[in-house]
């Protein structure tokens, strides 16, 4: 597709969204149960469903069709701006979150730690507008972000003013992200303006991170800006100390930014890889990221009961994430054996114990290359690999591959896919196919566990000499 055909595409799937997102997106007052079939039959239901369906295949496709090409930065940059600009002004799309930042926010405001009460203890002024599943547990997210929703729900007081100062530092990480990805796409040989067409102009980044202001947004400017930072000063204390900050700065908003930490601290090394020159050169990157995530728990008052939140993630049971499916599909084949037991806290437990070994060695490996494409695929493997899979995950690693490496193929498909996951008024789309999902999952699961296993028998096979 020409470059101008595909902007123009890509404007009017955004414009058909924002239809849907005002039509029956996420809605203070909407339905906290709805399922497909209640959204079709309720008012507007088919424009609505109509409306997401095209509004997403449009940007979808104009964001595939220029996959690999070498685009100028500016013309990106353009029309990226294009395509948010219609939804900076409509409810949000695609998720409920936003209200739980602002009830959270007023929680922290009013003196109770949301790592230990629920939001209805206070209760929140804006409880209703909140799913039920989420209103009595602890918050999940970081020390900063609690601190930063606190300050919103206190600037602001209302819920319309909160929604409106999440979306903008939900903008805020992406003018970020614009800035840092061209810095690692220097460092590792990749065109500027292609790595910036695959991490900003996704449908997810569009739909979940801008219209659903989730704070996925600020983690990843963060998380690429102190990358940057790191990738750009490598061996000289005072950016290395900085860019961990930044790298603490974005745990703190969601923890799972650690994991990049180990890799980062393998791009601050200057001259080949050494213990001594890991300890000399990363340390301060280590030093910076740890540092900043006890300092602003310590300034917030907080502790670290957002890791009993992480726990919350596995009441939601969706074949999106494989280790997930994989359970639910055992479960599936033993009905027939008479037998009722749930095996999702198994496969769990393995998805989680493959992680950690998938982590050990992809930092193993990237201790004689460039350490920074590893990180991408670590993000990669952690949400790949957790219990919890939600579509706007996916950026996180999308856009560290999208800066550092040419093959990136495979995760712009899985962000093509998970597009289509949720409608635009947040029902996820996995909870009404497990039947069919799971069992599709776990094939994929075997295919690929099948796939590695013969890439790396090959790998060990001697080569023959003529």
């Amino acid at each position: 597709m020409p470059h101008h055909l595909a902007r123009w595409t890509g404007l009017a799937g955004s414009a058909l969204l924002a239809v849907a997102a005002a039509l029956g997106g996420a809605l203070p007052h909407g339905d906290l149960r709805p399922t497909p079939l209640s959204i079709w039959q309720g008012p507007n239901g088919p424009l609505i469903i109509l409306g997401w369906l095209v509004g997403t295949g449009l940007l979808a496709y104009a964001w595939w069709s220029l996959r690999d090409a070498d685009l100028p930065v500016r013309w990106v940059l353009v029309t990226v701006a294009l395509w948010l600009l219609p939804l900076l002004f409509t409810p949000p799309l695609g998720s409920r979150d936003v209200y739980a930042y602002a009830c959270q926010g007023a929680s922290y405001a009013g003196g109770i730690n949301p790592y230990e009460q629920g939001v209805s203890a206070l209760p929140c002024p804006w409880l209703d507008t909140m799913s039920y599943i989420w209103r009595d547990t602890p918050a999940p997210y970081g020390p900063l972000f609690v601190v930063l929703s606190g300050a919103v729900v206190s600037a602001t007081g209302s819920l319309i003013g909160s929604i409106a100062l999440f979306r903008l530092l939900a903008v805020a990480g992406v003018a970020l992200t614009a800035a840092a990805v061209p810095v690692l796409a220097r460092r590792c040989g990749v065109p500027a303006g292609r790595a910036l067409w695959l991490a900003l102009a996704s449908p997810l980044v569009a739909v979940h991170l801008v219209s659903g202001a989730h704070n996925d947004a600020i983690m990843v400017g963060l998380l690429v800006a102190g990358l940057a930072v790191v990738a750009s000063r490598p061996g000289r204390p005072g950016p290395l100390l900085t860019g961990g900050v930044l790298l603490g700065l974005s745990a703190a908003i969601k923890v799972t930014a650690l994991v990049v930490v180990p890799f980062a601290a393998l791009a601050a090394i200057v001259g080949g890889y050494s213990v001594r020159a890991l300890i000399r050169h990363g340390g301060w990157v280590v030093g910076g990221a740890v540092g900043v995530m006890v300092a602003v728990t310590v300034a917030a008052g907080l502790d670290f009961g957002w890791i009993s939140g992480l726990e919350q993630g596995n009441l939601v049971i969706a074949w999106t994430s494989p280790s997930t499916a994989v359970g639910q599909t055992v479960g599936y084949l033993g009905l027939p054996f008479g037998w009722h037991g749930d095996a999702l806290p198994v496969t769990r437990a393995i998805g989680m114990a493959v992680l950690a070994v998938l982590l050990v060695g992809l930092w193993w490996r990237a201790r004689t290359r460039e350490p920074l494409p590893y990180a991408g695929l670590a993000l990669a493997a952690t949400v790949a690999l957790a219990p919890l899979f939600h579509p706007w995950y996916w950026t996180w690693p999308l856009t560290v591959l999208a800066a550092t490496t040419p093959r990136v193929r495979w995760a712009v498909l899985v962000a093509l896919v998970s597009s289509f996951l949720v409608l635009a008024d947040g029902t996820g789309l996995p909870r009404y196919t497990k039947t069919v999902g799971a069992p599709l999952m776990t094939l994929l699961v075997i295919v690929v566990v099948v796939r590695l296993v013969r890439s790396a028998r090959a790998a060990r096979r001697p080569v023959a000499v003529e």
